[in-house]
């Protein structure tokens, strides 16, 4: 059971797209040796193993590397390899057992170009690392970038990195030069960079002359998404411009896209040179090509060069609406978002912040001048001074796009005077009446009280009854005041029938007045015997 082979030692992978390469290092003196390879993988989600297999195209091989490449089918889940030597019925024991996932130590190979020289430019088109294959490494091929490297093909050799579409151009070329490039693949969002393609040379032709039918210095103005295409017109005679667009990803595509350009609704057919294209941005997150065409009266046309639009960055901020706003001691300043309330990708997209600056607004140019960001689209400012006017004006930033708009228009107002000095006014006043009302309040009382009484006794509400006022012809004006008596004589009562004919006179007389007193409710004892006495005086004339 003894041996005197040797175990193959440094065991590696290589792996390019969906090549697999096994190397490994023998130090063994052995002559005739060859070596076999097995490989097992997990199952089950890299629950279970399964058994040791013979790793095709490795096996019985002279050299220390082999091609696997058939064998290798699942390029997620977890591999081993061990490898021995062999000679006739001697094996060495086995190798370390090397681990690996495919996907994780893949690299990116070459891409494919193809080189057009025409008109002064380099027309390229690259394809996919694995374009044509019906095993794939790398699933996305939308997903790939390509950094081409250029240089002119003489003593002084000037290097010249860009980056590159799957089909694009390569111009600002001296003419009649050879130029030598090579392109490598990439996916930025793995950190991977693969190998450069082999070294492709070209030489470029002169430019024609260039044909003023086609529009020149297309650019775009956007402001608030608000996207409007500009372009001068050289030509001298009549023509009209058709604007076309096309989907930014569809030249991320290795597949040609010169027949996927679309006409701008209302751009058709103009004679204007500027274009309204809002309507076509319907996404935010993606990029646009455009460019315009040319038609002469002689159906003859001419396109001018794309330019790409990147909605978020190519937008301009337009200055914020501002209003303000005083209550109390505070400033409330109210800012609507760029574009209206309408533009909602300004507010939804930008993450905008602002920046407020005011000011007192006086003779005094030292004034200073204060700022403060807010995220809100309300502000306050405080410890503001009575009776000042204030200005106000309102930026707006984007710190993730690196943008900021204009001063909105300045707006200002005026604080309230101090409301000191009315309140202590106010106060004196106040305490001032106070003090006038409990002095006036009882002298108003009594002089009230000396008033009724002197009503009451010299304005009487009530008149005696018409029988008291007339008895005797005699007109009382007050009953308490007693009325000047006519001079009688004196005499005295002889016969007593005489007296008790008065007494019942009077009886009778005293009786007519108690009724009158109750008729009329207001007379007191006093005006019974007024009455009374005036009966006895007219009986005692009589009887006399």
């Amino acid at each position: 059971g003894q041996t005197n082979l040797k175990s193959p030692e440094d065991i590696q992978v290589y792996v390019v797209n969906t090549n697999f390469t096994l190397r490994w290092n023998y130090t063994g003196n052995d002559t005739n040796v060859t070596f076999s390879a097995e490989y097992r993988w997990s199952e089950d989600f890299g629950i279970k193993l399964t058994e040791w297999k013979e790793l095709l195209g490795c096996q019985n091989v002279t050299h220390t590397e082999c091609d696997f490449s058939s064998a290798i089918t699942e390029y997620y889940d977890t591999h081993h390899v061990r490898i021995r030597a062999e000679r006739r019925e001697e094996v060495s024991p086995w190798s370390s057992i090397f681990e690996m996932i495919p996907y994780f130590i893949a690299q990116i190979g070459p891409p494919g170009v193809e080189l057009q020289s025409t008109n002064g430019v380099i027309k390229i088109k690259v394809s996919p690392p694995e374009a044509n294959q019906l095993r794939k490494m790398w699933i996305d091929d939308v997903g790939f970038k390509y950094n081409l490297v250029i240089w002119e093909n003489s003593s002084n050799v000037e290097f010249r990195s860009q980056r590159i579409l799957p089909t694009d151009i390569i111009d600002d070329l001296a003419p009649d030069t050879t130029y030598c490039l090579k392109v490598q693949a990439a996916l930025p969002f793995e950190s991977q960079e693969g190998f450069f393609s082999p070294i492709h040379c070209v030489r470029t032709t002169r430019k024609a002359v260039k044909d003023l039918l086609c529009p020149t210095n297309v650019s775009v103005l956007a402001l608030n998404m608000k996207f409007h295409l500009h372009w001068n017109n050289q030509y001298k005679q009549h023509a009209s411009f058709n604007v076309q667009y096309l989907f930014g990803y569809l030249k991320k595509l290795p597949d040609d896209y010169s027949v996927k350009w679309l006409n701008v609704p209302g751009c058709e057919n103009i004679t204007d040179t500027q274009c309204n294209f809002s309507s076509i941005i319907t996404t935010t997150s993606g990029l646009y090509y455009l460019r315009v065409q040319a038609m002469s009266e002689y159906n003859k046309s001419c396109l001018s060069n794309d330019i790409k639009v990147d909605p978020l960055r190519t937008n301009e901020i337009g200055p914020p609406g501002v209003k303000v706003d005083i209550s109390d001691v505070l400033l409330h300043i109210q800012i609507s978002s760029p574009g209206g309330s309408e533009s909602d990708a300004m507010r939804d997209h930008y993450d905008l912040s602002y920046r407020v600056v005011y000011w007192k607004n006086s003779s005094n140019n030292e004034e200073e001048i204060k700022m403060k960001e807010i995220k809100q689209t309300i502000g306050t400012v405080t410890d503001l001074t009575p009776s000042t006017l204030y200005c106000v004006k309102v930026q707006a930033f984007s710190a993730a796009y690196n943008k900021s708009s204009q001063f909105s228009k300045e707006e200002c107002i005026k604080t309230p005077g101090d409301k000191i000095l009315p309140l202590i006014i106010l106060a004196t006043f106040v305490t001032a009446l106070i003090a006038v009302l409990l002095v006036a309040a009882p002298l108003i009382f009594a002089l009230y009280q000396v008033y009724n009484k002197i009503k009451y006794v010299f304005f009487p509400s009530c008149q005696p009854p018409l029988n008291i006022e007339s008895f005797g012809g005699q007109f009382f004006s007050s009953p308490y005041l007693s009325t000047k008596e006519e001079p009688i004589e004196n005499c005295s009562i002889i016969e007593t029938i005489i007296t008790e004919e008065i007494n019942q006179i009077d009886f009778k007389d005293h009786k007519h007045s108690k009724q009158s007193s109750r008729d009329s409710g207001n007379y007191s004892n006093d005006d019974d015997t007024s009455g009374s006495k005036a009966s006895e005086e007219t009986l005692e004339k009589e009887t006399v």
